[in-house]
């Protein structure tokens, strides 16, 4: 099993994830790290199976992700921007635009229940297939289509001014 191919393969989907799951960037990064660490310290354990390898890497970065909010009773979560350098967020203000759709789709996600916002981030950010998510998640297929449908729904349902807005 080739660790390092497998590594170049994985880790930008798994930290793509772990930040659209609401982790920063830096701490993303780290959870990847030591999830690799800890595929490393298996390696003869596992299968020649890069799907298994792959659920595997999800796993292990969610769980290292509850372990490190579990255990950090003081996490915060800080603004990349800093008041006095955003100015107005709202549509039509052209340098801002990128920010405000950000903060709306930040939003958005957060009103989603977890069990729909993980199954979409599985699907779309981490690039998991339909088997591949329910068998980390340990639900049928058909759930996890149903969830990924409804979770596309609910943001629909919760952007649909954005349509109006950027497509008219």
């Amino acid at each position: 099993m080739n660790i390092e191919a497998l590594y170049r393969d994985i880790a930008p989907k798994l930290t793509n994830w772990l930040v659209a799951s609401g982790s920063g960037y830096h701490e993303a990064c780290d959870l990847v790290q030591n999830t690799f660490l800890k595929i490393w310290k298996m390696r003869d354990d596992l299968r020649d199976d890069d799907s298994a390898v792959s659920g595997l890497a999800f796993t292990i970065a969610r769980n290292l992700r509850k372990n490190l909010v579990r255990d950090d009773s003081r996490l915060t979560f800080v603004d990349e921007i800093k008041d006095e350098d955003a100015g107005s967020v709202g549509p039509g203000a052209l340098p801002s635009d990128s920010a405000y759709l950000r903060d709306r789709l930040t939003e958005a996600f957060g009103k989603l229940p977890p069990i729909l916002r993980e199954a979409y981030t599985l699907f779309q950010v981490g690039e998991m297939s339909i088997r591949e998510i329910a068998s980390q998640t340990g639900v049928s297929e058909n759930l996890v289509k149903v969830r990924i449908f409804r979770a596309k729904k609910k943001l629909q349902e919760i952007l649909a001014d954005l349509r109006v807005t950027y497509l008219a």
